[in-house]
């Protein structure tokens, strides 16, 4: 490979925008790589955009009478009961297997440690225990379906 040759070669690479060029002729080889400039500018992204409304009406009073709270109550009753959570992203099943009886059933009292669902991830069915002694409550995902990472599961009474 002569000179003239590899400058050709040289100015194709750049005239083209190519990252690399490998060329083997009669034993020789010519590799040419080319590294890119980055540009230090920040990604721009779009963010929608935020539009102030002005209201002529009052601000929201307080809560009166006429008008009960219902979330201290919610609050209440969902503060007696411990949540059962998932540990892993996968999907629920409420028993080993489609015709098997559920691990448990809503009423039912279970104890520390004792099998409650399963969750498979990756084709590995995982035995989710429970860490509370005490009556489920309820149930809060259907069989078959896909929890998160940290999803409550069962709600159970403790007391």
């Amino acid at each position: 490979m002569d000179l003239q040759f590899i400058r050709k070669c040289i100015k194709i690479v750049n005239d083209a925008q190519i990252a690399e060029l490998e060329i083997e002729e009669e034993g020789k080889r010519l590799r040419i790589t080319r590294a890119f400039a980055v540009e230090s500018q920040p990604a721009s992204f779009a963010y929608p955009s935020i539009q102030h409304v002005q209201t002529t009406e009052p601000p929201p009073q307080a809560t009166t009478a006429e008008q009960p709270e219902e979330k201290p109550a919610q609050t209440a009753v969902e503060d007696k009961y411990m949540e059962v959570r998932s540990p892993i992203v996968g999907t629920f099943y409420r028993s080993s297997t489609p015709d098997a009886e559920p691990y448990v059933k809503v009423g039912e009292t279970v104890a520390s440690g004792q099998v409650l669902c399963i969750i498979e991830a990756m084709k590995i069915m995982n035995e989710i225990e429970s860490d509370v002694s005490g009556r489920v409550v309820n149930v809060l995902v259907e069989n078959g379906q896909p929890v998160e990472y940290n999803q409550p599961l069962f709600l159970v009474d403790p007391s």
